[in-house]
């Protein structure tokens, strides 16, 4: 039987996670929104690509919780974006309220699904989805890691002249200003990056990943970046129905792994068909160790500003 995968939000990422979904035939598609036209809509005008793509994947638009039942992937994007100007964190307030509304539906109509939730401020909003949802902490995820990654990746093999797909590097923490890129876990066709990148170079391309939405952002001008976050989502919920089992950065729930615990921060996991099987704690050396407990300060602060907003997340 194939899998079904519902989509909550049918905006920029929402489009984009159906139709790779279709092209890749990964499961059959629900997309959800508020809006029921625009969902529709989507849906129909993908659907109508699959003559072209030779795609057997089904795709329905609705704004209906009972038409995403049973799920076996949920991929969250519901919520306002950021526009020019405007941090990760300004969007708590509006987005909580929304992720609420969305914790509540998907409790009634796919409680053992795979939950993967793209919408910022990242590791707040999935901790608080699975607070609100009371889902098992192993099938509720935040994407960040992978998109941080696969930023700090592609600079790299900008700078190094090297396809991107040489550079083995990874991205922990909080998905906001205090991310912690990891030079000394990067390798680039197995060498050591500080073999081949001087220290100036390399701090301008931190800086760069950890302002690489706002970048995108300023761009567009309208709305903030989509194909990226839409391929990595997808990188976690295909390691799941498929079950293979990759080591990706995530915002997953820490349980004394990396001496945090009740926090959903950016760390190495393994993703296979029973959600996060397992937290990977890498050896780090100080600065690095720093540089995660000044992100984890900054993660547990902001959650500190959600339960502000919203008691329930006290419980």
């Amino acid at each position: 039987m194939k899998k079904k995968i519902s989509l909550i939000g049918a905006g920029q990422i929402g489009g984009t996670l159906a139709h790779l979904i279709t092209i890749k035939e990964l499961a059959d598609v629900v997309l959800f929104d508020i809006d029921e036209g625009v969902a529709k809509g989507k849906a129909l005008d993908i659907a109508q690509s699959t003559s072209v793509s030779g795609s057997t994947t089904k795709l329905i638009g609705t704004c209906k919780y009972e038409d995403t039942v049973n799920s076996d992937v949920i991929i969250i994007t519901a919520g306002i974006p950021r526009k020019p100007g405007m941090s990760r964190d300004d969007l708590l307030g509006t987005n909580l309220k929304i992720i609420k509304q969305v914790a509540q539906g998907i409790k009634k109509t796919s409680p053992n699904a795979f939950v993967i939730c793209i919408t910022n401020p990242l590791d707040v909003i999935v901790m608080a989805f699975q607070k609100y949802s009371g889902l098992a902490t192993n099938k509720v995820v935040g994407m960040a890691g992978i998109l941080d990654s696969s930023r700090f990746k592609y600079f790299l093999s900008q700078e190094l002249k090297v396809p991107v797909k040489s550079v083995e590097s990874l991205v922990l923490g909080g998905h906001g200003d205090t991310m912690v890129p990891m030079p000394n876990q990067t390798k680039v066709n197995s060498k050591p990056l500080n073999q081949l990148i001087e220290k100036e170079k390399l701090d301008l391309i931190i800086e760069r990943t950890r302002k690489g939405g706002g970048e995108i952002g300023k761009l567009l001008q309208k709305g903030s970046a989509f194909y990226a976050p839409a391929s990595a989502g997808i990188e976690m919920g295909e390691s799941y129905i498929k079950n293979l089992k990759k080591f990706l950065p995530c915002a997953a729930y820490l349980n004394g792994e990396y001496g945090v615990k009740n926090l959903y921060v950016g760390v190495p996991v393994v993703i296979g068909s029973g959600g996060v099987e397992k937290v990977v704690e890498l050896t780090l050396n100080e600065k690095e160790t720093k540089n995660l407990n000044i992100s984890i300060k900054a993660v547990k602060e902001l959650y500190k500003a959600a339960c502000k907003i919203d008691q329930d997340l006290n419980n």
